[in-house]
């Protein structure tokens, strides 16, 4: 049955999600809210406007979303909701309600955010997929923004898995922003779930997407970040993640790259700095303990990454290994695949790792030459 006052209060305009949980928290249920009367409301800040709908009492939009909520694998969820997460009850206030289409079980899974630019480069857009891959074949619920670029390639990485995610949007979920995105999220809603604070017809707004990275933070275990700039959204949902005590967890890039500066920057201000999935699921491990994934999902981690790694030596040797290999003259990925035998991703990473800490440096052609003797 759906919550008929939630639902009167969420489809109020002028009251959002923080004033809908002060008024419940103040009056100790929707019910009590919605019967309070003008005055009451008024004193805890009530619009004049929203007095008047709520004393009215017939509000067209609660009976519009009444007959979107009776379609197949749409929900309200309030705090009452059995699968409303407790991940989100511990934020302060936590949210009142979610809009979701789709399975809402995932809302109680251990979930990672994958979050990043909108125009990233190829080489993070492959990246964002392979880790939306990995962590999803991991059993971990992939939660991401339905952003372009780096979102929604997180989303593909977890869909191609056959594994979770979630998508949370900055609109009504009878919108998609952006519409370029209209056929990823209805492979969402049918795998997944779409998951929104907002009600129907929202459109998008910039005052929306810090409100929607609370969630995706707030949702989720743990934040990855691949390719942000400084001035990012992604920097963002990282801090609130730090806030709400998550971990974070930043890739790095070239030190040429713009969209690495955030990353970088993160890194700097105590981020983890991440070159496989293990590096994350080794940290989250106590969070994976006991939890028994569902049957319809893959019960067992594909260790790509240990397979793209394999034949490289450990990594106290790496570095040297990898320097020698470079010697004097330039030396492309490929070049150095040949010289050592390991594989183009353990080459690239450590080149990484070494371009950061400014031992090589990478030129015309994607060629890279050694900065020390």
């Amino acid at each position: 049955m759906i919550p008929r006052a939630e639902l009167q209060l969420a489809c109020t305009p002028g009251i959002g999600a923080t004033l809908g949980s002060r008024l419940i928290d103040h009056f100790g249920s929707a019910e009590r809210a919605v019967a309070a009367g003008e005055r009451a409301w008024r004193e805890l800040g009530v619009p004049r406007a929203a007095c008047a709908t709520l004393a009215a009492g017939d509000n067209a939009r609660v009976a519009e979303t009444e007959r979107w909520l009776d379609e197949p694998n749409r929900h309200f969820i309030t705090r009452a909701h059995r699968h409303y997460p407790n991940a989100l009850a511990e934020l302060d206030p936590a949210p009142p309600w979610l809009y979701g289409v789709g399975d809402t079980e995932l809302l109680n899974y251990p979930a990672i955010a994958i979050v990043g630019s909108r125009n990233p480069s190829p080489a993070g857009l492959e990246a964002a997929r392979e880790f939306g891959h990995a962590l999803a074949s991991a059993g971990l619920v992939v939660v991401s923004g339905l952003a372009r670029g780096i979102d929604a390639a997180a989303h593909e990485g977890a869909l191609a898995a056959d594994g979770m995610t979630i998508a949370v949007c900055g609109t009504g979920l009878d919108r998609v922003y952006p519409a370029m995105n209209r056929d990823l999220a209805e492979r969402i809603a049918a795998q997944g779930l779409m998951l929104s604070e907002f009600g129907l017809g929202t459109e998008p707004a910039r005052g929306n997407f810090p409100r929607r990275n609370r969630i995706i933070a707030g949702l989720c275990t743990a934040t990855l970040v691949v390719e942000a700039a400084r001035a990012s959204g992604s920097l963002i949902t990282a801090r609130m993640a730090s806030a709400a005590g998550r971990e974070v967890f930043a890739l790095p890039g070239s030190i040429h790259n713009p969209l690495a500066r955030g990353c970088h920057q993160l890194i700097r201000d105590g981020a983890k700095l991440v070159e496989t999935t293990e590096h994350i699921l080794e940290d989250i491990a106590g969070v994976l303990d006991g939890y028994r994934r569902p049957a319809s999902y893959p019960s067992d981690h594909e260790s790509e990454d240990a397979e793209n790694t394999a034949g490289a030596p450990a990594e106290n040797d790496t570095h040297a290994a990898l320097l020698a290999a470079l010697g004097h003259g330039p030396a492309r990925v490929d070049d150095l695949v040949a010289r050592t035998g390991w594989s183009a991703d353990a080459v690239s990473s450590s080149l990484l790792i070494l371009e950061l800490e400014g031992r090589v440096q990478a030129g015309p052609g994607g060629a890279y030459t050694c900065t020390v003797s």
